[in-house]
């Protein structure tokens, strides 16, 4: 079953702060983005200082440039899952540092980014992040046609955990799911609800249907 998993970013600790007691109620996984303002063109709060509340399920988008510059931050705070661009810099060297170390690892694909960049690493990731917004931004459109990739990261390796970042809504999450995402990372749809448990529930609510 797919699952529903909040995005939080924040330029400032007021923001990132903020953004996480929005979904913490509720929310069992969630999707910290971190972003250099070198790779994305939004500085975020950086890995060092992250923070979440007992008992959640963290996963970390790294958009840095240089991701391995933070590897002793990322096995300090132990998420779930690290995950990397497959265009930064480093991304062997990084998969590999974190290789059996308890920490899932991602590649996440921009829009352009064809599938087969992952090949040589296949072995060493747990999940493909497909990515169609816009780095360090809430919001974005989907693109339904990047659902192409997800078939073909699936005939890679069946057993792929697939994450989706950009657009998803109350109106495009039943297709993504649908599509064979498994991880489905919403933004805006949550964070600029009047009520963010309750888009949460109809999101989660509109898988199903």
């Amino acid at each position: 079953m797919a699952v529903v998993c909040p995005t939080v970013m924040g330029a400032s600790s007021k923001e990132y702060r903020e953004a996480i007691e929005r979904v913490a109620d509720f929310a069992e996984r969630i999707h910290i983005d971190f972003s250099d303002g070198v790779f994305a063109p939004t500085k975020l709060e950086s890995i060092d200082d992250a923070w979440w509340p007992i008992g959640l399920m963290v996963d970390f988008h790294i958009m840095y440039q240089r991701p391995l510059d933070y590897i002793e931050s990322v096995l300090l705070h132990q998420p779930n899952l690290a995950i990397i661009h497959a265009e930064a810099d480093g991304v062997n060297e990084f998969l590999r540092e974190l290789d059996g170390l308890g920490i899932n690892k991602g590649l996440a694909l921009l829009k352009d980014t064809p599938v087969d960049v992952i090949k040589p690493n296949l072995e060493l990731i747990d999940h493909v992040l497909i990515f169609s917004g816009d780095l360090g931004y809430y919001g974005g459109r989907v693109n339904f046609d990047l659902l192409g990739k997800v078939r073909e990261v699936q005939q890679l390796n069946p057993a792929m955990e697939i994450g989706w970042d950009g657009g998803i809504n109350a109106e495009t999450i039943k297709r993504l799911a649908d599509g064979g995402v498994d991880v489905l990372n919403v933004g805006g749809a949550i964070q600029k609800s009047e009520d963010p448990e309750k888009a949460y529930d109809i999101l989660c609510e509109n898988i199903q249907s």
